[in-house]
């Protein structure tokens, strides 16, 4: 208030001064321009001057709110079109987690231009077009996230690979990836999307280069990429056998063995691979080299079907072979596989009373149909049918295993005639 008062009385002050001021001496003022003269007293130029001015300051502030006033409506309308923008994509989102593919991708595009983000509205409408069935317009909104977005240019791609590998295009999927594994050599999940490219495609050698870069950028989990490793070479050791006609086994052993001793050293200590490799070699007629592969093999971890196997393969050495099977006795004795498979080695070696003990041994631990037919087999041909048909009939179950219960004639019943 006092500063104020203080202004009010320094106004009443220079007031009264300038009007006695005016009244002693009123000034003179001429403007000449050619023929015309303005002439007026001093204190009225200097009114004039001041009000001049504040015409000028107000006419300029005027303007300048004008601009703003555009400026603020601009914003306005540019925020109010964000906002819409943003329920949209909230609605397209929600319409896309629920399965709703047309509304998704009718808000999703729709919405895209306006949005602070339009990559994941074109991405996502893409999706949702993709999932409609509709190709074109998945391929046109990925072009358009494209554009929107050049820097995400990876990210893109990426999603147009996955969209292709859906669509069973793994020619095209693969060219997307080959792309982008030059831009980024060292993307993961590009790797990974080259991996099961690959593996569709049947391309076992692209998987096997491939496999070292996996496993160098961690981009598998171990046992992933262990999987891996083992469906490929499992892969490339049937191809090596795949020669011509004319080829003999012994060719088509020594191209097996040959893909077999490439293969990274950890590999050929590996169970799957070994047993696969092992009954390649049966495949072709190599029992022979299977023989001690097998061996090893069950040494390493005791397999039943392993050993089962080892009685069904000739090896260069039968008398070894048995003596073999003969020491694995100690440690199972009532194992049925092991006992089949010494029946077996046992008949090779045509130690024929000790190999239909140990067939006998088997079926009393496990009536199997394989164990059955390999006695009465042999049976059959030493001449004892006597003792082979109290042996099927003793094991009848074995062989009509699964067969409803039905009411039987009594021995001795004869057909009436028809």
């Amino acid at each position: 208030m006092k500063r104020i008062f203080i202004l009010l009385l320094a106004f009443m002050f220079a007031g009264t001064w300038i009007g006695q001021k005016m009244i002693q001496d009123s000034g003179y003022t001429l403007f000449a321009y050619g023929q015309t003269t303005i002439e007026m007293s001093l204190w009225v130029f200097l009114v004039l001057i001041v009000a001049l001015f504040f015409a000028l300051h107000w006419g300029i502030n005027l303007f300048k709110r004008s601009l703003k006033s555009g400026s603020h409506l601009r914003l306005w309308s540019g925020s109010r079109k964000s906002r819409i923008a943003h329920d949209k994509t909230l609605k397209g989102l929600i319409a896309l987690s629920e399965g709703n593919w047309w509304k998704a991708q009718r808000l999703l595009s729709m919405s895209a231009d306006n949005a602070d983000l339009p990559l994941i509205n074109y991405l996502a409408a893409a999706h949702a077009a993709q999932e409609q069935g509709d190709e074109k317009a998945c391929d046109e909104l990925l072009q358009k996230a494209k554009v929107s977005t050049p820097e995400a240019e990876i990210a893109v791609g990426i999603n147009q690979a996955q969209t292709q590998l859906a669509r069973g295009q793994l020619e095209p999927s693969l060219a997307t990836l080959l792309s982008l594994r030059k831009k980024a050599p060292k993307n993961t999940y590009v790797m990974k999307l080259l991996r099961k490219v690959y593996i569709q495609l049947n391309d076992w050698r692209a998987v096997q280069q491939l496999i070292p870069e996996l496993r160098k950028n961690k981009a598998l989990k171990p046992e992933k990429l262990l999987q891996t490793e083992q469906l490929c070479y499992q892969k490339l050791l049937e191809l090596s056998i795949i020669l011509p006609d004319s080829a003999s086994s012994e060719e088509k052993r020594k191209a097996l063995a040959e893909t077999w001793h490439n293969m990274p050293g950890q590999l050929t200590q590996d169970d799957v691979l070994a047993r696969h490799y092992t009954r390649l070699l049966v495949n072709i007629g190599a029992e022979a080299k299977a023989e001690p592969v097998i061996r090893d093999l069950i040494k390493r971890n005791w397999d039943n079907e392993l050993v089962n196997l080892y009685g069904r393969i000739e090896g260069e050495n039968l008398k070894k072979q048995l003596e073999t099977a003969r020491g694995w006795l100690k440690d199972d004795p009532l194992n049925p596989d092991l006992l089949l498979t010494l029946g077996r080695l046992s008949q090779r070696n045509q130690h024929w009373g000790k190999a239909i003990t140990y067939f006998e041994q088997s079926l009393e631990q496990s009536p199997r149909a394989e164990t059955l037919s390999e006695l009465a087999r042999l049976l059959k041909n030493l001449g004892e049918t006597d003792k082979m048909r109290q042996l099927m009939d003793k094991h009848l179950g074995v062989i009509g295993g699964g067969l409803p219960a039905l009411p039987l004639p009594q021995k001795g019943t004869k057909i009436a005639p028809l």
